[in-house]
């Protein structure tokens, strides 16, 4: 008899123990593994700062339908420590099964819904308790019938670098596992019905990777970067491409230096990034005033976790956006976009770089730690639509670095390319880039600099609208928010209430103010305590939301709560 009843088409399973318990080798393989077999996969990651000591989990979701989103639901849960219960104690339900060793039982948990699978010790017949963790990817993948030989052989690639013992070690421990969650479905003692489809043509990648092959289509050849989570990854992922796509990778001695390397790649003529956090970018605030005045480039890759001061650094939130807004002294325009889904994070960091060049302004691309960590399946990127638009001219002799133009705009050179003398300085200059006192020139600097705020509005990106246009609620998100917002609305399944994500979050584009007043209530969700982007919609546009669902813990929402919230406000 089944203990459980029937997971169809969605089953959410969450493993949880100790940094260094081998969690991420087993979200890294499963997900992997069970894409290959045809699966819709999802993952993503809680974890504490402490090397050691602090509990974390990954939760991974696998659907018959594509899944893309935060669930508080766990339907399976591994505890790999006893602190696992403790830890979960609030997402642990009536419904949820446990899946492993006894002593990693709380005390008081109900017996009938735990199925005992001795990882330790199948692990430790094979040679060393480590492969544990291999035993549970072979559970799982076992559970969800997937083939032996899509298990091994993934599991023989991954190790590849090692020994051969190392290798048929953990390719036994696997296969041990897959006997055990075949049999474990064999004896109905547990149900999973899933189905696999073809995801043949379709990428499994992480919101990081999604920013960084945006910034190889973006044409990107320099990266700079001090390293700091949640935002190292990128530089960790264009290093290793470095060489396949003509990338100079710094790790800088600190964030200053990593901005102004990167205003002085962009000078050279290349196309640059420079990838942080919170804490970091607050060190970067007057080199982005520099690209201001310099009229440079810049495309900043600011990856938000919980502040203030170092906060919760392995956390997640949407604090920064008035960071990246307002910082920097002096007053000069930029762009901020904010990637809901990783064909977002491809397609929009790819124009950052456009946007840049065209207007020479610095571009945001704001993420959090949330969206950086997941994973999940997706479409194949249209590279065929792919084209980046070289604004550098070649110099005469009588070039003006900063001509005064109709739209701000000066036209671009850069040494070396030309005749003429490619002269920029920190202070404010004349039209050939050599210090002014003039007050006059002075504020028609100023304009000039100011009139490209309307070229980058040329280049705006409209918000998004999910749900039918005869809306009585509008839902209003931004950032990662939106996946989960997005499957919030499927299950609230009413057809006047619409979703508008916002993914140009500066300057705000001008069809938001429709979108809104068309709404009999606007709901905001964001994941900080002011409302961010609720109070810039105000400041530009007048228009004040009347219900905001805020999170600032140091984790994401997940489906359940946004509905649970969502329906307070139509009752």
């Amino acid at each position: 008899m089944s203990i459980l009843k029937d997971f169809k088409d969605d089953v959410s399973i969450v493993l949880s123990g100790q940094a260094g318990q081998g969690i991420q080798t087993v979200e890294f393989l499963l997900t992997r593994i069970l894409k290959i077999a045809g699966f819709n996969v999802f993952a993503t990651k809680e974890y504490m700062s402490r090397i050691r000591g602090g509990m974390n989990s990954t939760q991974i979701r696998v659907g018959t339908k594509p899944v893309n989103a935060l669930l508080n639901r766990i339907d399976i849960l591994i505890p790999l420590d006893k602190g696992a219960f403790t830890h979960l104690s609030d997402r642990i339900s009536d419904d949820t099964v446990v899946l492993g060793e006894e002593h990693n039982l709380s005390d008081n948990f109900d017996r009938d819904r735990f199925l005992e699978v001795e990882f330790s010790r199948i692990a430790s017949d094979i040679g060393n308790k480590i492969y544990s963790n291999i035993v549970a990817v072979g559970t799982i993948a076992g559970l969800l019938d997937v083939e032996l030989e899509a298990v091994t052989n993934y599991v023989k690639r991954h190790f590849a670098s090692k020994s051969g013992d190392i290798v048929e070690n953990n390719i036994e421990a696997a296969k041990a596992g897959l006997e055990i969650g075949n049999s474990l479905v064999h004896d109905k003692r547990i149900v999973v019905d899933i189905t696999a489809e073809n995801t043949e043509g379709q990428i499994l990648l992480s919101g990081i990777e999604a920013v960084g092959l945006g910034a190889i289509a973006g044409g990107c050849n320099f990266v700079s970067s001090y390293p700091m989570s949640p935002s190292t990854g990128l530089l960790v992922f264009l290093s290793k491409h470095s060489g396949e796509f003509g990338i100079i990778a710094e790790q800088a001695e600190d964030e200053i230096a990593a901005v102004n390397m990167t205003i002085g790649a962009w000078y050279a003529g290349a196309r640059g990034l420079v990838t942080t956090s919170g804490g970091g970018f607050a060190l970067m605030t007057e080199g982005l005033s520099l690209a201001g005045m310099l009229e440079s480039p810049l495309v900043i890759h600011l990856a938000q976790r919980p502040g203030p001061a170092t906060g919760l650094p392995t956390r997640t939130e949407q604090a920064d956006l008035e960071l990246a807004l307002y910082a920097g002294h002096g007053e000069f325009p930029r762009l901020i976009l904010a990637p809901g889904t990783l064909q977002d994070a491809f397609y929009l960091t790819q124009k950052a770089f456009n946007i840049a060049d065209k207007c020479q302004v610095p571009v945001f691309i704001l993420t959090d730690q949330y969206f950086v960590d997941s994973y999940y399946n997706t479409d194949a990127f249209d590279i065929s639509k792919i084209q980046n638009e070289n604004q550098i001219v070649k110099t005469k002799k009588n070039y003006r670095r900063y001509e005064l133009t109709k739209n701000g705009a000066s036209p671009r050179g850069i040494p070396g390319y030309g005749d003429g003398l490619v002269s920029v300085d920190s202070d404010e200059h004349d039209e050939e880039g050599h210090i002014t006192e003039d007050i006059d020139l002075r504020v028609r600097m100023v304009d000039k600099r100011l009139k490209k705020l309307e070229r980058v509005k040329d280049e705006s990106l409209p918000p998004e609208l999910i749900g039918t246009d005869d809306y009585k609620y509008l839902l209003v998100c931004w950032g990662s928010t939106f996946n989960v917002a997005k499957e919030a609305l499927e299950h609230i399944n009413n057809d006047k209430v619409s979703l508008l994500h916002v993914k140009q979050v500066y300057p705000l584009p001008q069809q938001t103010t429709e979108f809104l007043s068309r709404a009999e209530k606007t709901v905001m969700i964001e994941g900080n305590a002011t409302g961010q982007l609720a109070k810039l919609v105000k400041l530009r546009t007048g228009f004040e939301f009347e219900h905001k669902i805020l999170k600032y813990n140091g984790l994401a929402f997940s489906v359940e709560e946004i509905v649970e919230e969502v329906k307070k406000v139509l009752d």
